[in-house]
């Protein structure tokens, strides 16, 4: 085998390796069910959610400080801030570590022009670490931030064709510098029919806007405008994860849906902006629903469940064919322009 031929089709085998695909989704225990409205004006742009079981933390895409708000779960009430002077870019999600810190996403970049993006550290103290990192690429527009139980963060970036990246630190984070980040894998998304969302069509259902970790690592949510993805590790690892088969459940008719987060029993907590319901799914880990026989959410119901019998890839590709499929493409691509590099 000529060497160019070799290298070209090792590179295309790792290519379709790093590719994490959708694939058949299991069922949701229940529809969506409102749990309580969000009504504090600072939060008409909630971008991200965490749960402890007895509080949530809930933080707003704007402001010009740093500032984590906690919640009443039974009434959405505002009940205390976490707040430090530091000015955000752009805060997109949070996750809650299990030392009670807060972790900021400041990796908003509609433009795709910031050289550096960052993470805000909360503790229940108050104040704040900020810790700056570098893509190793180009500029992306991230709003879901995952977080293991390690304390090492993922972020997974918003691509309107569904291919999001999965990026992480390739070092520890260092207050003092700049730590650039390295690509550890890509989660392919396919167009789905829920409605909601701000845009017109179905791209809102591909592009990622949130994402949270449950408290022993073992299941990652990610969720774009209309639906929510749920994957399993038992080993809390959250690439292991990404690489499984997801559950598919759809989360329809919410205005601009950016926060996701897990609750300790298993429930699924999702919220949009404008001031609209915080909604629960019971059961979203697979065990048993205490909301079964209470009333959907409107918009849940008959055509949730219709949508959700879908495939995750509507194509009704398996993973192990998708991944198969990119190779094969891949490896096509290499060999063409190999071919036409040869003649030239």
């Amino acid at each position: 085998m000529r060497p160019d031929r070799a290298s070209g089709l090792t590179g295309a085998a790792l290519l379709a390796a790093c590719v994490i695909v959708t694939g058949m989704p299991a069922h949701a225990q229940s529809a969506p069910v409102d749990v309580c409205d969000v009504e504090d004006s600072d939060l008409a742009e909630l971008s991200g959610l965490a749960s402890d079981g007895s509080h949530w933390y809930a933080v707003g895409d704007g402001g010009s400080a740093v500032q984590v708000f906690v919640l009443d779960p039974q009434t959405c009430e505002v009940v205390s801030e976490r707040t430090s002077p530091v000015d955000p870019y752009d805060v997109e999600d949070l996750a809650l570590a299990p030392d009670g810190s807060v972790w900021l996403a400041d990796t908003g970049d509609n433009r795709h022009d910031r050289k550096t993006v960052a993470l805000h550290v909360v503790p229940p103290g108050g104040g704040s670490t900020l810790y700056r990192m570098s893509y190793p690429d180009s500029p992306h527009d991230a709003e879901a931030l995952l977080l293991d139980r390690a304390g090492v963060p993922y972020l997974v970036t918003k691509e309107p064709l569904g291919w999001a990246g999965v990026y992480r630190p390739a070092q520890p984070l260092d207050p003092n510098a700049t730590v650039p980040m390295e690509r550890v894998g890509t989660v392919s998304l396919r167009a789905t029919k829920t409605p909601g969302g701000p845009l017109d069509g179905s791209m809102g259902s591909v592009l990622v806007t949130g994402g949270s970790v449950s408290a022993d690592g073992t299941l990652v949510a990610l969720r774009t405008y209309t639906e929510a993805y749920v994957y399993r590790s038992p080993n809390a690892d959250v690439l292991e994860a990404l690489r499984g088969e997801p559950v598919r459940i759809p989360l329809p008719n919410e205005e601009q849906g950016e926060a996701i987060a897990w609750e300790p029993d298993g429930g699924l907590l999702s919220g949009s902006e404008g001031n609209e319901p915080i909604r629960r799914v019971s059961g979203a880990d697979g065990g048993p629903s205490d909301e079964t026989e209470a009333n959907p959410a409107p918009g849940g119901g008959d055509q949730a469940q219709s949508d959700q019998d879908q495939p995750a890839n509507e194509d009704g590709m398996s993973t192990g064919r998708s991944l198969l499929f990119a190779g094969v493409i891949a490896a096509l691509l290499v060999y063409l322009v190999g071919w036409r590099r040869r003649r030239s």
